[in-house]
């Protein structure tokens, strides 16, 4: 099999937020990053790291006018190699208003007084659509990758999941660790058989690591338990009524997104949502499913490219 052997490789720094280590990708230097050409920030979703985005890149980066531009891309707490650094999260549990706050100073740190362009996928999609809404002044162009939310809550299902919650704490939890790298790639075909082999195997050498002869994956095993808070459609739609930025929602034409909610959760009431945006575009990107970014990543940085530019 031949190697995957990226366009541009990203450099790493460990910098200190809200008590902990949160791991940064740079692909470029951040500092050179102007009203002209702004800093990109890329977060990614639940069981991923800043790395999956690797391919996205270099398909901008072959891009006329992308070859310097700067990119940025954040491990999430309890992921990757924020993850690695920190070790598991003492409280048991990790809180979704923590990744917001999370963002909100790293861009402090790595963008003060300019605003960015802000991309998330899946549950990073999820929470850059909440930060635009409370900070809209940071965000110059926004794009949500397959973010499509949460089913609705009930007021009536507070008791249970409550519950479900101290239960959780008191559970123990893990992930399946695998006996190879080579087992670890075959995993992310696994979950998505668009993947290729040779980017798969790059991949997985960030989506874990080896002890003692078994890799174990990059994330807290504590991001399986429930959490504590329904998901309140109406809060969150107020939110993205406040976003000011021009927003692009890119879903992937055979996403399997929805089947996770099992009905409880559907296409039409995403797009019910989308439609409450102020300046809210909606595309569907052909042949690809919920890794977009992994399936078509030279027809994605087209058209974001278009949309940021």
């Amino acid at each position: 099999m031949s190697t995957y052997q990226p366009r541009q490789s990203f450099l790493t720094e460990r910098l200190p937020v809200r008590g902990r280590l949160q791991q940064v990708l740079y692909w470029g230097d951040p500092a050179r990053a102007s009203e002209t050409e702004p800093l990109t920030v890329l977060v990614h979703g639940w069981m991923d790291v800043g790395a999956s985005f690797q391919f996205l890149v270099d398909a901008w980066r072959a891009l006329p006018g992308w070859g310097e531009r700067a990119f940025v891309a954040l491990d999430w707490r309890g992921f990757g190699g924020s993850y690695l650094a920190n070790g598991p999260t003492p409280e048991g549990d990790y809180a979704y208003v923590d990744y917001l706050a999370d963002l909100d100073v790293v861009l402090d740190r790595l963008s003060p007084g300019q605003p960015v362009n802000l991309v998330g996928h899946s549950m990073g999609g999820n929470v850059v659509m909440l930060y635009a809404g409370a900070r809209p002044g940071r965000i110059r162009r926004l794009v949500n990758l397959e973010g499509v939310g949460l089913p609705a809550g009930r007021p009536e299902q507070a008791p249970a999941r409550l519950a479900a919650w101290l239960d959780g704490l008191k559970s123990p939890v893990g992930l399946k660790d695998y006996a190879s790298l080579d087992e670890v790639a075959a995993r992310l075909r696994q979950n998505n058989p668009r993947l290729t082999p040779e980017r798969a195997q790059w991949l997985a050498g960030h989506w874990a690591h080896e002890v003692d002869g078994r890799w174990h994956i990059n994330a807290d095993p504590a991001h399986k338990r429930p959490g504590p808070h329904l998901y309140r459609v109406e809060e969150v739609l107020a939110i993205w009524r406040a976003i000011t930025a021009p927003t692009l929602v890119v879903e992937g034409s055979e996403t399997e997104v929805y089947q996770f909610f099992q009905g409880r959760h559907t296409r039409e009431a995403f797009l019910e949502r989308v439609a409450v945006l102020q300046d809210g575009t909606h595309k569907v990107l052909p042949e690809a499913g919920h890794m977009l970014h992994h399936d078509q990543p030279e027809v994605l940085a087209g058209w974001l490219a278009t949309f940021l530019a």
